[in-house]
């Protein structure tokens, strides 16, 4: 359709405030937006609809006019039922770059505005998948996550085209997630991680239980996108066998969900701001009064209706290695969204800190067998490793999340105690093995703690001194030394039970140890010798 034709009998009732010359133009979709630079999204020929919310003193207009000239858009619709009439700043900046502008009045629906638009850009929808999908990009703007379910049952219902959106946790955030299972999902995200990880042209494609998907990224921002936070849209099919016309309507929706995202995460900007408040206020140790002011500010804005307050909080200390500046938040951030968005997650760099509610019940917080929060510290670090360990596709060689969690802290003022628990326990966890690393409090009463806490220098030189003559002996005999001495150290220096778990007679297990006491110097009928040779082991 020609932009002339929004004045047309039958068109909703508009108001041309200038651009009467450009009417010819040729309008391919709609998009509606309040992003301050929306030009990311567009791809030329969009009627843009506008609430004017970008707008907050007179040179805001020139410049949102002068990203959607270049990139293309025909026209500009700004509503009036928001912010009132249409600012005079506005008409001259259309004016100057030749944009035609139209006023909606108040009584008119933006909704109403786009269904016109899609009648007239194509008559036969099935005829042209591409417009299908810009017609529909008023309902994610009005409603939020729930436009994303509706724009992918409108897609597979119509067009038999399954449509999930993922985030790499394999969390479903929009799409019929009883139609694929968790363990789909997690193949999924971790075949497309490691496709980003390789730097391959999307769509990635993966099977699961045999049958074929195409996984296309959906970045919130194109220019600097982040795997490891940014949803992916998961289409079920092989794209090899796509017409281009369905190819253009899979990137299309993947546009989609990433403004979708977008929205989403503007919505969350003063969150953001309390969590960082939050965390400054842990550092400086500050009082209860301020502290509770802020965790107070977080709750009113969590989730739709009134929320009851959590029983207590974890505090999750987390450390990224590896890992591109601002990477590890976004990530943390992106995987512990739920229904309620009760979590505060803070921090930049390297490093993170995380506040999880523990609900009046104790227990999880949020839906799923992943949700993170629980009503002891050590559970809920297990299941926040399990949580997070997708993201392990994503990461580098040299790629690390190390978290610690406290226990659960009830009180603003116990806050403090439970981030410096949590920095405690990431140590412990620093010391174990694995791309995603989690520990809670049960292990700060052990010697890991300890050893954690030693420089990497002195361990390896500790481990060296008292094991490398026995694990060379080992090598050039193969005399099974090493593992005898774990055995011995395991059955509290038991020759009968430790010959019995070794399937070894008892002089054997004697001239094995005579043997590591020959090498070592040590006599491990002494205590001392016992514990360093322990030690030595649990460093190893």
């Amino acid at each position: 359709m020609r932009v002339a034709a929004l004045l047309s009998p039958g068109a909703p009732g508009l108001r041309l405030l200038t651009g009467e010359d450009e009417l010819d133009r040729q309008v391919t979709g709609v998009m509606t937006t309040d992003l301050h630079d929306p030009g990311r999204y567009l791809h030329g020929g969009e009627l843009v609809l506008t609430g004017m919310l970008w707008r907050s003193r007179p040179e805001d207009s020139e410049r949102f006019v002068r990203v959607l000239a270049d990139a293309g858009a025909v026209a500009l619709a700004a509503g009036e039922a928001e912010v009132g009439p249409v600012p005079a700043d506005l008409v001259e900046a259309c004016r100057r770059h030749r944009m035609p502008l139209f006023a909606v009045p108040e009584d008119i629906a933006f909704a109403a505005v786009g269904e016109y638009v899609g009648r007239q850009v194509s008559a036969d929808r099935a005829a042209d998948l591409a417009a299908l999908v810009e017609r529909h990009r008023l309902l994610v703007s009005a409603a939020g996550g729930s436009g994303l379910d509706a724009v992918l049952d409108l897609v597979g219902g119509d067009l038999d085209l399954d449509c999930w959106v993922l985030a790499p946790t394999g969390r479903v955030v929009a799409g019929p997630a009883g139609r694929l299972p968790a363990a789909d999902r997690e193949r999924l995200v971790r075949t497309h991680l490691a496709a980003l990880r390789r730097r391959t042209r999307p769509p990635h494609r993966a099977r699961a239980h045999g049958r074929p998907y195409a996984l296309l990224p959906a970045p919130a921002d194109p220019a600097a996108p982040a795997p490891l936070a940014d949803w992916l849209l998961a289409v079920a099919g092989d794209d090899a066998e796509w017409s281009a016309k369905r190819g253009q309507l899979a990137e299309n929706l993947a546009r989609l969900v990433a403004a979708e995202r977008v929205r989403r995460d503007q919505g969350r900007a003063l969150r953001r701001r309390l969590a960082d408040e939050l965390a400054a206020l842990l550092v400086r140790d500050a009082g209860s009064a301020e502290t509770a002011r802020v965790l107070d500010a977080a709750e009113a804005m969590s989730g739709p209706g009134p929320q009851t307050p959590p029983a207590a909080r974890l505090v999750v200390a987390a450390e990224g290695t590896g890992l591109p500046d601002g990477a590890l938040r976004a990530a943390l951030e992106e995987a512990l969204t739920d229904d309620d968005d009760r979590a505060l997650v803070a921090g930049s760099g390297a490093e993170a800190v995380v506040l999880l509610p523990v609900p009046a019940g104790g227990g999880a917080c949020g839906e799923g067998p992943g949700a993170p929060g629980a009503s002891e510290g050590g559970d809920a670090a297990a299941r926040l490793g399990a949580l997070l360990a997708p993201l392990e596709a994503g990461l580098g060689p040299e790629g690390r999340i190390t978290l610690g969690v406290s226990a659960p802290a009830e009180g603003p003022g116990a806050l403090r105690g439970a981030w410096e628990e949590a920095r405690h326990a990431r140590r412990v966890a620093a010391a174990r093995t694995g791309r995603i690393r989690a520990a809670g409090p049960e292990g700060l009463a052990s010697h890991v703690l300890l050893l954690a806490a030693v420089p990497d220098d002195v361990r390896r030189a500790f481990r060296s001194r008292l094991l490398d003559r026995v694990v060379a002996y080992d090598l050039e005999h193969q005399a099974d030394l090493v593992r005898t001495l774990d055995a011995f150290l395991r059955a509290d220096g038991s020759w009968t039970r430790c010959a019995a778990a070794l399937h070894v007679h008892v002089n054997t297990l004697r001239y094995r140890i005579r043997r590591i006491e020959e090498l070592t110097g040590r006599d491990l009928a002494r205590l001392e010798d016992r514990v360093d040779f322990y030690l030595a082991l649990a460093l190893a």
